[in-house]
């Protein structure tokens, strides 16, 4: 079964995430992530799962940490 993609909104938000030089190392994983998966098979590995599941749980999070964090989680297993 073929992987979810990544949004062309989603892939914007996670570009300028990186490009961001104020952006935390954790939300810049979260948005490589984002960005490795707008091809084909690609899934979340379970490091990023478990990574974007403390950002979620986390209520100091950002508001693109979380928007990325949960891409990352509808598209891992």
């Amino acid at each position: 079964m073929a992987g979810k993609r990544t949004s062309p909104s989603m892939a914007t938000k996670a570009a300028k995430a990186l490009d961001d030089g104020r952006t935390s190392r954790v939300t810049k994983s979260l948005a490589a992530s984002v960005l490795a998966q707008t091809g084909d098979n690609s899934k979340t590995s379970a490091e990023i799962a478990s990574l974007a599941s403390e950002v979620l749980s986390n209520p100091k999070s950002s508001d693109i940490a979380k928007s990325l964090a949960a891409s990352a989680l509808s598209q891992s297993e």
